[in-house]
């Protein structure tokens, strides 16, 4: 994935420009490396590849750099699937991600696998930005940095209920592993 993330890296700064609430479109194809013991993209796979499309959407709305500059970067707090048809080797397929929006701490992003235009997966994501100095990027930075305001656009009703239901205690609180 290392080799794909940065050749992908360097094709995002010479597309077209978008802003950061359009939704960003890459064409990818399924490499044997994508595969299964079944022969088809392995869901794990999925997650990484969803990865380009957030940082296609980034760089092209022109945030990487100010991210980068400023010594932020993304982390995924919570991720969801839904796998509807099976992508297969060698078959080309549209990757589009879309933020739908922002709560308190967090940025939703859903994200499509489409071949022909047809959903094959379908996936929400919900990422927090953190400091390499420490402590996470408030949606006060993020808004400035973005030129927009983030508060303006709040997740659906459901992606809210989604992200309060399998919330996990903060890191510096516990969180036993006990099974009932």
């Amino acid at each position: 994935m290392i080799f794909r993330t940065i050749i992908h890296l360097l094709r995002s700064r010479t597309r077209s420009p978008l802003g950061i609430h359009d939704v960003g479109t890459v064409r990818l194809r399924v490499l044997p490396t994508d595969l299964d013991i079944l022969g088809h993209m392995n869901n794990g796979v999925y997650f990484s590849i969803m990865d380009l499309g957030r940082m296609d959407l980034m760089v092209r709305a022109g945030l990487w750099k100010g991210f980068r500059d400023k010594g932020w970067y993304p982390v995924m707090a919570n991720e969801t699937a839904t796998f509807r048809k099976s992508l297969t080797p060698w078959l080309a397929y549209d990757l589009e991600t879309r933020i739908v929006g922002y709560d308190d701490r967090a940025v939703y992003a859903e994200q499509r696998f489409v071949v022909g235009g047809e959903i094959y997966m379908s996936a929400m994501t919900r990422a927090r930005f953190l400091k390499k100095s420490g402590g996470t990027v408030s949606l006060a930075e993020l808004s400035e940095l973005a030129g927009v305001d983030v508060t303006a656009l709040t997740p659906p009703a459901w992606v809210a209920q989604w992200a309060a239901d399998i919330q996990l205690p903060p890191t510096r609180e516990p969180a036993p592993s006990e099974w009932d």
